[in-house]
């Protein structure tokens, strides 16, 4: 079995989503967009259900890393 190679995380898990349900879906990936000026107010740049990326609280989300295949697979399906 070959190893994949993880790369920087880009995404993230949703945790919760309260009082934006309609924006998120608690348990599915999303794609993050780096934003340092957000990070500073604990915030996270998040593409949502819209296709457009917003600021969301950070505890909403859980950093994940995923295989150099998936990233490049979820890329393409966007």
């Amino acid at each position: 079995m070959t190893e994949q190679k993880q790369v920087k995380s880009l995404f993230a898990v949703c945790l919760k989503n309260k009082g934006y349900s309609a924006s998120l879906e608690p348990r599915k990936i999303y794609r993050v967009l780096p934003d340092d000026g957000a990070a500073r107010h604990k915030l996270i740049r998040v593409v949502d259900e819209s296709g457009e990326d917003y600021l969301y609280p950070a505890d909403y989300f859980a950093p994940i890393s995923l295989p150099k295949t998936l990233v490049e697979a979820l890329a393409l399906a966007a």
